[in-house]
């Protein structure tokens, strides 16, 4: 499936109905008079957070969602009927801007959650309204009135508790794929992956919680370079952050120095984050070697740094336990 987390849509609410202009002809009634109904109201346009969804694909291939126009009235003043709304359901996440002010109108965190975008159009008036001493027989009615149509910038940003960022192949599919049932691409060869991973890790209570790899972050990601520009919104929800280090690197500090640099100039807030340093891949470290990168990188970042070996299973029970009680 192709990960969309950005989309651009309409919404067109529906016009409301136009009254009437009607007269009573009913036998045993003298003076029927005016009888003209109004106008139904236009359907408003909601967005409805599911937590079925993953992506936004679905708004790649349609951009225009219309409500429902209101009925126009009838004879005997009978209302028009309404129209019908247009729930429209986006992956829980999903954060709703009006495109041309950039205002946040809405967040959609929780499965279930609506929010309403664009209202429908007032039903117009028919002429039994418009009745009173000084004009018995009215032929006044009002039309209906156009609901509410905005552009949107619909923006997923994925529910995860734990990032785990890193330069390419500093083996964050390797460790989510481990700590997880996620299925990432994982070869022996440099590439970047191109989507964010999410997968399940069990707590020892029994309960869930979703990590997430981000990929792309390269020197000048804040800045659009690489793929990190793209996916640096997804970090803005996470509860704690894991930084991992490639052990096999020449320059680990900067390794280190470089991802940083790019949280800080991202902002969000990303800096004062809550996260932990880890150094993967020490089997391909001696134990010389391990201690003063790890030396190294503790005097960098004033943090603990944890040693693990991804794809060797190592060191990844002391990681939960940290990432868990940081939690």
């Amino acid at each position: 499936m192709q990960f969309i987390d950005q989309a651009r849509i309409t919404v067109r609410a529906g016009r409301g109905g136009d009254g009437i202009v009607s007269f009573r002809r009913e036998k045993y009634v003298p003076a029927g008079g005016p009888s003209g109904g109004d106008g139904g109201n236009g359907g408003k346009v909601l967005l409805e957070a599911d937590s079925n969804l993953q992506t936004l694909l679905d708004f790649k291939y349609k951009r225009l969602f219309a409500a429902d126009d209101g009925r126009r009235g009838g004879p005997n003043r009978c209302k028009g009927a309404s129209g019908k709304d247009l729930i429209i359901k986006v992956p829980c996440g999903t954060e709703v801007r009006h495109l041309s002010t950039g205002i946040i109108l809405g967040d959609l965190t929780s499965p279930g959650e609506f929010l309403s975008v664009a209202f429908g159009g007032k039903g117009g008036l028919g002429n039994a309204h418009y009745l009173s001493n000084r004009n018995r027989a009215p032929e006044k009615c009002t039309e209906g009135l156009e609901g509410e149509e905005w552009n949107l910038q619909l923006e997923l940003k994925l529910l995860a508790e734990v990032g785990i960022i890193g330069l390419p192949n500093a083996g964050k599919s390797t460790l989510i794929a481990i700590l997880s049932a996620a299925r990432p691409k994982i070869a022996d060869y440099p590439f970047t992956t191109l989507i964010p991973n999410l997968g399940v890790v069990r707590k020892p209570s029994g309960d869930g919680t979703v990590f997430a790899d981000i990929p792309g972050l390269i020197a000048g990601a804040a800045q659009g370079a690489g793929l990190g520009h793209d996916f640096l919104r997804h970090i803005q929800r996470t509860k704690l952050l894991i930084h991992l280090i490639d052990g096999s690197t020449d320059k680990p500090v900067e390794a280190f120095s470089v991802l940083e640099k790019e949280l800080e100039a991202y902002g969000h807030g990303l800096m004062y984050k809550p996260r932990l340093v880890v150094l993967n891949k020490k089997e391909l470290l001696d134990k010389a070697s391990e201690l003063n990168v790890i030396a190294e990188l503790e005097k960098a970042s004033g943090r603990q740094v944890i040693s693990i070996s991804a794809a060797m299973g190592k060191g990844l029970d002391e990681l939960l336990s940290r990432v868990w009680e940081e939690l």
